[in-house]
């Protein structure tokens, strides 16, 4: 198996981890208000702790290798509000959508894609390049990519009680990274390079903390079960510092 291949598969099987979200769809449970309390706070907690110990703090060492201070400074924060722009773009588009559940489905469902197609980007050339370092980077990304499917997979079901529906949307996300692999090795393979990469990051810094703090946790807080949200909301974050 040459490297290539092997990146490929490596980066396939990180993206479509994402569909293990898809696990809780399949239990009945009696008090569904819990479930999805629990489930959007967890995911809001893990994509908060993989932003500001992941993604941020490694766009801002690979900006560091080429510029100043003043010059990662700025580069962080245009891409990181790029980011936000996008995620709240996204929110305004579906704005009219009356099911809020079903609407945060499908809000994390795109948000999710173009967190991914970078995350796929990143996976594939880091691979390509030093085996270990990137599977090592699959492997956190299966850590991560397992709560967001369940942020995708929860309010999806559970709006349209359809199984079907949720692991097309959660399908949809985690296949997104494959597309980033794919994007990379037809047009991007000589050229990406340290900016290129710390940019996407930093872009996907503020998409993913915008779902994060915007859509997933006050969706969380609107149950009346506080403590099981800040509960949720804590373990997801812990969990991540362990795993990131």
């Amino acid at each position: 198996m040459n490297n290539l291949t092997f990146s490929f598969i490596v980066t396939t099987i990180a993206g479509l981890s994402t569909l293990l979200g898809m696990i809780p769809v399949f239990f009945k449970i009696k008090n569904t208000k819990n479930i999805i309390n629990a489930a959007l706070a967890f995911a809001s907690g893990v994509m908060l702790s993989v932003s500001i110990f992941s993604l941020l703090p490694e766009s801002i060492n690979l900006l560091s290798q080429k510029y100043s201070t003043l010059g990662i400074i700025l580069l962080t924060i245009i891409f990181a509000l790029v980011g936000i722009f996008l995620a709240s773009l996204i929110d305004k588009i579906f704005k009219k959508i009356d099911n809020k559940l079903y609407k945060l489905g499908i809000i994390n469902c795109l948000a999710l894609m173009i967190h991914n197609i970078p995350e796929g980007i990143l996976t594939f050339s880091t691979t390509t390049t030093n085996v270990s370092l990137g599977i090592t980077l699959a492997l956190s990304i299966m850590f991560h990519n397992i709560p967001e499917g369940i942020s995708i997979s929860i309010p999806i079901y559970y709006s349209t009680k359809s199984k079907l529906k949720a692991f097309i949307y959660t399908f949809i996300s985690g296949a997104s990274e494959l597309l980033g692999a794919v994007i990379t090795y037809i047009f991007l393979y000589k050229y990406i390079d340290f900016t290129f990469i710390s940019i996407t990051l930093a872009l996907t810094f503020g998409i993913m903390s915008y779902i994060s703090l915007w859509e997933l946790l006050p969706n969380a807080l609107s149950y009346q079960n506080k403590k099981l949200t800040y509960l949720a909301f804590i373990l997801g974050f812990i969990f991540m510092i362990f795993f990131k």
